[in-house]
C-alpha cells in the first residue's frame, strides 16, 4: 500500500501568502539575505511613527514652530505616495505617472482642483521635484509635512519657505531622530512596546538553515540596536539555548544601504558586544559580526553570486530596486499592509461582484447608445445605409437609454466610491489607483520577484518552494477585462 501522506499543513489566509511575480526556484538559491527594520523585525506602526513623529515635532517647536495643536494620523499618509515639492501636494499616481488623487496640506483635492494642477504632468521619480515614500518609516513624515503646508500657507511658520524648501527642513528634522540616536535608544529601552514576536519567523529562518541555506543580515542599524532587537525578538522562539546569532553565517551592520550594493567600501570587524572595532584581516569568517563593507565582497568571499542570493528587505529602493539592477541578486519584499488589503478585498468581494455586473449592463447599454446615436446623426446628415426608423424613433431611443444610464450610474455610484475607499478613505487600496495598478505596484512588479506581508509567511512556502509567476494578460486576450463592450441584441 502506498504510505499516507504526512497530516496536511493548514492552509494559511490569502494575505498570508507569497505572491510571484517572477518565477522564483527557492530550490536553486545558496544564500538568503534580510534586512532587520519591519522585515526581520517587525514594529507596531502606529507605536513607533508616533514616536517619531513626536520627537520631530517637539524639535520643530523649540525652533518657534505652533505645532504644538499637531498630532500624528495615521490614515492622513500611506506608503507609496509622492510628495510633490513644487505644490506641495502628496499624490497617488498610477503606474503611468497619471496623478489620481492629491492632497495640498491635509485637504484633499477635488476633480477640477486635480486635474488643472496635474492635466499635462506625469510623477517621474527621477525628477528631484517628486519623492517617493516607499516605506512604513515614511508615514511620519509625510504627516508632518502636510500639516506643516497648512501652517505655511497660514503664514504662521517663523520665516518664509518655499514648498521644496520646507520639504527639505521637515525631513532634516524626521531624520535627526533616526541619526541621533534617540529613538532607538527609546525603542531598546522598551521594545515590547514596538516589536511584533513572530514565532514562526524563527522556525522559517531554522528550516532554510537546515536545508543548507547561508543566511546573511544585512542592516543599517548600528550593532548594540541590532544585537537587542534580534534577541529580543528570536531568542526566545530559538531551541535549547540557541541565540539569533548562530542562525546567521554573516552579520552585517552600519552597512549604508543602498550604497552597500553600489559601492566598494571597507569592512570592520565587531570585536566584542561594546560594538568595539578593528579593520578586518582577510576575507569575511563564518558567524562574524561586520560594520560597513561592501555587497561585492559578500560575494567574492562566500564564493556566491547573482540569482544565487535572494535579499528580503521592505524598502523599495534602499532593499530590492538597487540589489536587483547592481547585483542581479533575487529579491522579495515584506509589505505589511498586504494583510489588510486582502482582507479588505475579500470582504467587498459580494459588492465588487455585483458591481462588475451593472458595468456589464452599462457597458451594453453604451453599445446601443453609441448606435442609435450614430443612426441619428447620419439620417440628420444624409449618408450611410438606411435604419428604417424616423428621427423622432432614434430621438425617443436615445432618450431612453441616457434615463436608463442615469439610473444606473446612481446604482453604481455608491459600490464604486465603497471600492476606492477600502483600507484608507483618502487614498484607497496600497496597490491600486483607481482602476489602475498604483505607481507603488509597477515598481513592486519591475523589481520584487516575490512578495509577502512577513517574513513568517516563508514558513507555509519551504525552503524548497518553487514559485511560478501567473500568465501575464493583454487586453487583447479572450476573456478579459479588456474584451470590447458587445450587445448581441439588433436593434429594432
Amino acid at each position: 500500500m502506498p504510505s499516507k501522506d504526512p497530516s496536511p499543513t493548514p492552509v494559511p489566509p490569502r494575505g498570508r501568502g507569497v505572491f510571484c511575480n517572477r518565477t522564483l526556484n527557492l530550490r536553486s538559491v545558496r544564500a538568503i539575505g534580510y534586512d532587520m527594520d519591519y522585515t526581520l523585525v517587525d514594529y507596531r506602526v502606529d507605536a513607533f511613527e508616533r514616536m517619531v513623529y513626536a520627537q520631530a515635532r517637539e524639535r520643530l517647536a523649540s525652533e518657534g514652530w505652533p505645532v504644538d495643536g499637531l498630532a500624528f494620523d495615521g490614515q492622513m499618509v500611506t506608503r507609496g505616495l509622492v510628495i510633490d515639492r513644487e505644490l506641495g501636494n502628496l499624490v497617488k499616481a498610477n503606474r503611468f505617472g497619471f496623478v489620481k488623487r492629491a492632497m495640498h496640506g491635509t485637504r484633499m483635492l477635488d476633480f477640477a482642483e486635480q486635474r488643472d494642477a496635474y492635466l499635462q504632468t506625469l510623477v517621474d521619480l527621477s525628477e528631484p521635484r517628486w519623492v517617493f515614500l516607499n516605506t512604513l518609516f515614511s508615514l511620519s513624515e509625510g504627516c508632518l509635512f502636510a500639516q506643516a503646508v497648512d501652517l505655511l500657507d497660514r503664514g504662521a511658520l517663523p520665516r518664509p519657505f518655499e514648498y521644496a524648501s520646507l520639504y527639505r527642513h521637515v525631513r532634516s528634522r524626521v531624520d535627526a531622530q533616526h541619526i541621533e540616536g534617540h529613538l532607538k535608544a527609546e525603542i531598546a529601552a522598551a521594545p515590547e512596546r514596538y516589536v511584533v514576536q513572530d514565532p514562526d519567523a524563527a522556525l522559517a529562518l531554522l528550516d532554510q538553515k537546515a536545508a543548507g541555506k547561508k543566511l546573511l543580515l544585512i542592516t543599517n542599524s548600528e550593532w548594540t540596536f541590532t544585537s537587542k532587537m534580534m534577541a529580543h525578538a528570536y531568542d526566545r522562539h530559538l531551541p535549547g539555548g540557541m541565540t539569533w546569532r548562530q542562525l546567521f553565517d554573516v552579520v552585517v551592520v552600519s552597512a549604508r544601504k543602498p550604497a552597500f550594493f553600489t559601492e566598494q567600501g571597507p569592512f570592520f570587524e565587531v570585536a566584542d558586544e561594546t560594538g568595539l572595532l578593528r579593520p578586518l584581516a582577510g576575507p569575511l569568517r563564518p558567524g562574524g559580526i561586520y560594520l560597513g563593507g561592501s555587497a561585492a565582497q559578500v560575494e567574492r568571499d562566500l564564493g556566491i553570486s547573482g540569482d544565487e542570493i535572494l535579499y528580503v528587505g521592505d524598502h523599495m529602493f534602499g532593499d530590492v530596486h538597487v540589489s536587483k539592477r547592481t547585483l542581479s541578486w533575487r529579491t522579495a519584499l515584506v509589505l505589511r499592509e498586504l494583510e489588510a488589503e486582502v482582507s479588505a478585498l475579500e470582504a467587498y468581494r459580494p459588492t465588487e461582484l455585483r458591481l462588475m455586473a451593472l458595468m456589464g449592463e452599462k457597458e451594453a447599454l453604451e453599445v446601443r447608445l453609441s448606435q442609435a446615436r450614430l443612426a441619428l446623426q447620419r439620417l440628420h446628415t444624409g449618408y450611410g445605409p438606411p435604419t428604417g426608423h424616423d428621427a423622432a424613433t432614434l430621438e425617443s431611443r436615445v432618450h431612453d437609454l441616457r434615463s436608463q444610464l442615469v439610473a444606473l450610474d446612481a446604482e453604481i455610484a455608491p459600490l464604486a466610491k465603497a471600492g476606492s475607499e477600502l483600507t484608507n478613505a483618502r487614498w484607497g487600496l496600497l496597490t491600486r489607483a483607481g482602476n489602475d495598478k498604483s505607481h507603488l505596484t509597477r515598481q513592486i512588479e519591475r523589481y520584487a520577484d516575490i512578495y509577502t506581508s512577513r517574513v513568517s509567511n516563508l514558513l507555509q512556502a519551504t525552503p524548497f518552494a518553487y514559485f511560478r509567476s501567473p500568465r501575464g494578460s493583454l487586453p487583447h486576450d479572450p476573456g478579459t477585462a479588456g474584451d470590447p463592450p458587445r450587445d448581441p441584441r439588433p436593434e429594432g
